[in-house]
């Protein structure tokens, strides 16, 4: 089964994705970008839902962590987040990550892009 990190520092957004994945895939929900860190010391999941906008470390900042590390490069990163300005989808995508999805999100197309990251 895919194993998917969904990193979110808010709760709801969380439990959202979570509902809408769970039940298709193996999902660990993460309160921050350090969680992820701690939980990719044992488990290499085979995509990475990410949110930008997070105390302590950003997307961003955790992105060019993952992709600096030949362990963890070749996973993809979709970021999943509220920010919906050009800028940011374009460093986005500049860091790594393969597609950039707005919350709130659409299910069929969060479901099409992970089917296109995982195939």
């Amino acid at each position: 089964m895919i194993t998917i990190f969904i990193v979110d520092d808010n709760d709801v957004n969380l439990i959202t994705a979570e509902k809408a994945l769970g039940d298709f895939y193996n999902v660990y929900t993460l309160p921050s970008a350090e969680a992820m860190f701690e939980l990719l010391e044992g488990i290499t999941p085979d995509l990475i839902l990410l949110d930008i906008k997070m105390p302590e470390m950003d997307g961003f900042e955790a992105i060019k962590i993952l992709k600096a590390n030949p362990k963890y490069i070749s996973i993809p990163v979709i970021f999943l987040t509220g920010k919906k300005d050009d800028e940011a989808r374009t460093t986005g995508l500049e860091l790594g990550a393969v597609d950039f999805v707005t919350k709130p999100f659409d299910e069929g197309e969060l479901f099409r892009i992970i089917m296109l990251c995982t195939q």
